[in-house]
């Protein structure tokens, strides 16, 4: 049976309010204006499902989102952007989860989370047959799903693997959250795990970020992606150990980037490409949606991405053992 999606997305899907960048946050009592508020869809999984959509894949969506105007306005957005929403399923108990995101300029960004409906999710929503007409499978946000286990989360993958079908996982960490009792056990499943430095510093212990990613292989993870915002990416797999730099761009927004980088990435997998210009891909997507606000707005198209990534080389190096 051949695969009717490029990539089966799972995970957390989340509504957004994002301010444009202010000069500082107000005091107790205090008010500060800022020129725009923006809604719009976030969680890993839902940006992950629009941006590889842009980029011309076809993408399924697998959530949990409450029977609230968030939630209807959500699926009415994924099914604008061609998101296939055939397996987004609706709580009768729940919100939907929602963040504000406030931007600080010269600041990294705050976030204020409402885990809602997500906190239901369990992927058990996902049959064997929905993750075999898949060619990848995603599995965004593990961490802030309480009701994804890392034996679901396992079940998952094992289905994948069993049909050839790649497995990428990310996660989001809560604060003063234990994780390697419920990630260590899912990374020998996962082909390829992305991460941003701050969190594979809480997950390893490690503050250099190759050595972040030489433990995620030692944990399991097949290939560790270990993005670093302005300083680049540094990818490890039995193929390649490399370190990519970044393009220079104006930041605006910096919600989604990670997100757009694995779009990005798992486009030129998908597309046949070899690590090297599927990281260059990754990057190309992550600089395109800081320029604007929100997780998915502001992000390259196929051709745009390409004709980007053509015109504008990029510094990939490889990096030696340690």
């Amino acid at each position: 049976m051949s695969a009717s999606l490029d990539c089966l997305c799972a995970g957390i899907i989340v509504a957004d309010m994002v301010c444009q960048p202010i000069a500082k946050l107000p005091p107790a009592g205090g008010l500060t204006k800022t020129d725009r508020i923006e809604f719009s869809i976030g969680g890993c999984s839902a940006n992950m499902a629009v941006d590889m959509v842009r980029l011309g894949l076809t993408v399924g969506l697998s959530g949990r989102v409450g029977q609230d105007l968030f939630g209807r306005e959500i699926r009415d957005r994924l099914n604008v952007s061609n998101v296939d929403t055939g397996r987004l399923e609706f709580s009768p108990t729940s919100p939907t989860s929602s963040t504000f995101v406030l931007n600080v300029r010269g600041e990294d960004r705050r976030f204020i989370h409402c885990v809602g409906a997500n906190a239901e999710y369990d992927g058990q929503e996902l049959t064997e047959e929905a993750i075999r007409q898949a060619k990848s499978l995603f599995v965004g946000g593990f961490g802030l799903m309480e009701s994804l286990t890392a034996e679901r989360a396992i079940r998952l993958f094992q289905i994948a693997r069993q049909t050839g079908v790649a497995t990428a996982l990310n996660v989001v960490l809560p604060e003063n959250t234990e994780t390697m009792e419920w990630l260590t056990p899912v990374l020998p499943w996962t082909d390829f795990f992305f991460c941003n430095n701050d969190e594979a510093g809480r997950i390893t212990g490690q503050s250099d970020p190759v050595r972040q990613a030489e433990e995620l292989r030692n944990f399991g993870a097949k290939t560790a992606v270990v993005t670093q915002g302005d300083r680049g990416v540094v990818l490890i797999s039995p193929e390649a150990r490399l370190r990519a730099g970044v393009y220079s761009v104006q930041p605006v927004d910096g919600t989604g980037t990670g997100d757009a980088f694995a779009s990005g990435f798992l486009f030129g997998l998908l597309r046949g490409e070899g690590l090297r210009q599927s990281l260059t891909f990754g990057t190309a997507m992550g600089a395109s949606c800081v320029r604007s606000m929100g997780a998915t707005t502001g992000v390259f198209n196929a051709t745009e991405l390409i004709d980007f990534v053509r015109n504008h080389p990029l510094s990939i190096e490889s990096i030696g053992n340690s």
